[in-house]
This record gives C-alpha cells, sequence and structure tokens, in this order.
C-alpha cells in the first residue's frame, strides 16, 4: 500500500487524516451501485454512520420523491454518509448531515446511459412499456407520442441525471440560460463529479479529495448486465439520444470536459501510475477472493448464496453477480463476501447492525425526555466530523434540489 503514495502523493501514509462525511449523489445506470459498495465498506471499515432508509421507502430513500430528512431510518441518524439512491434536495441534507460534508457525484454519456435505463427499466416505465416491440428505434423517432412527463417512473425516459441532481427534467431543450444555470449550481456544490467511462481515474481523484488509501478504493464490479441483454445503438441513435436528453448532454459534456482538467491538475502521468497499481491490486483481490483465479459472474439463478443475487428487473434483462468458491478460507471468505454483495442485501444488513447498535447505545443512556425526529435533528447540527476538513462544504445558497421539504407520509417508490 505504501508503494500508491509515490503515485501523485508527495505526502507520507497517513500524514491527513481521512475524510469520513460524505454524500454520494446515486445516479441511475452509473456504476453507482460499485461506488455505493466502495462507501457502505469504506463506513464499516471506520466505524461509521450511514444514513439508510425508513422502511416505507425501501431500499431508496422513496426515490423519486424529492429527499426529506423523514425518509432516514431513526436508527441511523447523525450520519457520516449517504450514499442510497434519492432526488437530490440540498436543503433536507444540510439538515442530517455535518457542516463539512463533501459532495460526489457520477455521470455517464448520455446514449450508453439511455440505452442502459430503455432496458432495464422496459417493464416499469410506462413510456418504454408503450413502444411496439420494445424498440428503442420506435421510440426514438417519436417521444412525444410515447412519454407522459407526469407518470410516476417518467423520470427514467428522459433527463433522468438531471432528474437525480433536483432539476427540472422537462425543461425547454432551447432553454440554454437554464442548463448553464443548472451546471454552475451543480458545480458549486459538488466537490467532484464523477465520469462513469473513466472509473479507475475518478477514483483517483476521490482518494487524493478524501486523502484515502489504495484499500478505501478497492472493488468488484456490480449490478452488471449480460452482453445479450445490451442493444447495439444503431447510426444516428446517439444523435437523437443526445437531443432527447439535452440537459443531461450538456451536463456530461461540461464536467467530462471538468474531469480531465482536474485529472491534468494532478498530472496524467502520476494518475496513470496510481490507476495501474490500483488495477494490480485489484487483480490480487479478485485471485484472493476466488480461488486463485479471475471470476465469471453467473446468472442469478445459479448463485446458491440468496444475498448475493442481484435484483432482476425483468425477465428480458440478466443482471449477473458472484459466488465465492467453497474452497477459500473462513478469513478470506468473510473479507470477499461485502466486495461482491448486492445493494439490496447490503442495505439490509447494514440497517440491521446498526438498529443494534442504536438500541446498546441507547439503552445504555441516562434517562431523559424523548424528542421527536424533528427535534432531534436540530439538536445534532452543526457539527463536524473527527477528522479534518479535507475542503470547504457546500454553500448554503440556491442550488440543485434545494427546497422545502415533504412532510407527507413516505410511500413506496
Amino acid at each position: 500500500m505504501e508503494a500508491f503514495h509515490f503515485g501523485c502523493s508527495h505526502q507520507s501514509p497517513g500524514a491527513k487524516p481521512k475524510h469520513t462525511n460524505i454524500v454520494f449523489l446515486k445516479t441511475h445506470k452509473t456504476a453507482s451501485t460499485t461506488m455505493q459498495n466502495i462507501l457502505f465498506r469504506f463506513a464499516e471499515r471506520n466505524n461509521l454512520t450511514v444514513a439508510l432508509p425508513v422502511q416505507a421507502c425501501g431500499h431508496q430513500f422513496c426515490y423519486p420523491r424529492s429527499f426529506s430528512s423523514h425518509f432516514v431510518h431513526l436508527h441511523t441518524l447523525r450520519p457520516n454518509l449517504i450514499t442510497n439512491h434519492m432526488r437530490f434536495n440540498k436543503t433536507a441534507l444540510q439538515r442530517v448531515m455535518p457542516n463539512d460534508t463533501i459532495y460526489i457525484t457520477i455521470l455517464r454519456e448520455p446514449a450508453s446511459m439511455f440505452e442502459s435505463l430503455f432496458t432495464y427499466y422496459s417493464r416499469h416505465c410506462m413510456s418504454f412499456r408503450r413502444v411496439p416491440n420494445g424498440s428503442l428505434e420506435a421510440f426514438l423517432a417519436e417521444p412525444l407520442r410515447y412519454y407522459r412527463p407526469q407518470e410516476i417512473e417518467s423520470m427514467y425516459a428522459r433527463n433522468t441525471l438531471t432528474f437525480d441532481l433536483g432539476g427540472d427534467k422537462d425543461n425547454s431543450i432551447k432553454d440554454l440560460a437554464y442548463a448553464q444555470n443548472f451546471v454552475a449550481d451543480v458545480e458549486k456544490v459538488f466537490s467532484l463529479v464523477m465520469i462513469s467511462e473513466y472509473f479507475d481515474e475518478s477514483l483517483i481523484l476521490l482518494r487524493h479529495l478524501l486523502s484515502w488509501d489504495l484499500e478505501d478504493i478497492l472493488y468488484v464490479k456490480l449490478n452488471m448486465r449480460t452482453e445479450s441483454s445490451k442493444k447495439r445503438l444503431s447510426p444516428g441513435l446517439p444523435e437523437k439520444i443526445r437531443a432527447w436528453n439535452s440537459i443531461d448532454a450538456y451536463l456530461y459534456d461540461y464536467f467530462n470536459t471538468s474531469f480531465w482538467d482536474k485529472l491534468s491538475d494532478l498530472g496524467l502521468d502520476c494518475v496513470a501510475k496510481e490507476v495501474q497499481l490500483l488495477q494490480q491490486a485489484q487483480e490480487r483481490l479478485m485471485r484472493s477472493c476466488f480461488g486463485g483465479k479471475m471470476p465469471l459472474p453467473r446468472p442469478a439463478a445459479e448463485i446458491k448464496n440468496k444475498d448475493l443475487r442481484p435484483w432482476q428487473p425483468s425477465d428480458k434483462v440478466d443482471i449477473v453477480g458472484y459466488d465465492l468458491p467453497v474452497n477459500i478460507s473462513r478469513e478470506a471468505q468473510e473479507h470477499c463476501l461485502k466486495y461482491i454483495m448486492p445493494e439490496i442485501s447490503y442495505t439490509r444488513i447494514l440497517l440491521h447492525s446498526q438498529s443494534l447498535q442504536h438500541r446498546r447505545s441507547y439503552q445504555n443512556r441516562p434517562v431523559q425526555k424523548s424528542h421527536t425526529l424533528q427535534q432531534h435533528i436540530r439538536t445534532t447540527l452543526p457539527r463536524h466530523s473527527q477528522v479534518h476538513r479535507s475542503q470547504p462544504g457546500p454553500s448554503v445558497g440556491q442550488s440543485p434540489g434545494s427546497g422545502t421539504e415533504s412532510k407527507s407520509t413516505p410511500k413506496q417508490s
């Protein structure tokens, strides 16, 4: 691990405390599940609290509704991290998270992302279900024939990144000023916007931003589709997708450019060196977890451990996962299990462990007057993490997703 610090860092290992207060806005079909798994494991290793949804919200924060503190499970309050799917609402998040929280998200090239959304949500989004024979070409030829902006799942069919970030997915494509202002607001709030196509390079930027080590950014790819579940984009379709998702396209193009500016500031040679070290460590991890071999992803039905079976969106989409071999040591199994655990299973296990911890701490506290959830949240802020700030948190001014919290009862999304 020490060799990793001879890449782009001029500091010795442990010279700067790791930053632990993080909001990761988990966007759709962007490798965000893999990033979420990195954060879950980091939280467990460092005994941090992860904000998790109340039962009525499932494993997401009542998405697609705008995030509210009422969606956070009482046993996971005073969190260090939050990473499950939500629609961004900065004002509500600031009421839950510490003052020095760093905000991070991830984007993906709009054409490949939309193909993934169209395939993945073909059974859930009515805008896609209306299309004859599930034809992406037919949808893009006449999107307004199938698209209904007010339907509950419509955010999967247009400008999904913009919607996730709290923006207006249906703003006019001719309104360049809106797109420019929206991008400026996102840039004010988010210290790092990762790019899915350059996931390893994004992790190098992440580790420098948060003062993390190589171990903290190791991962196994999760929530992947089989090649047979992917549609090849015919000539002309990428341009139609970008036109239909014009705000997402503007957002991606801007942050892809700024992403490479950040890499250049760090030094492209240094980044390449650290990426190589990361990938070498990845291979060692994979071989140690899978009996000296590189793993072959398996269909969910072939995975013996039910907790390791990924959710299947429909019978036309195969999401693959992993099963650990039986011939590795118990210690290796315990170490490797969380790397390959799907989001829903990991969320459930984290909530169980944090609820147990909450009950123990509650039993050991002196008797005092009970507080409502609203009072509890107010008394927890302002506060800071137990490590030094890596950089200033976002301003309190107007930004993506800022606004009044919803106070109605959470519903299953």
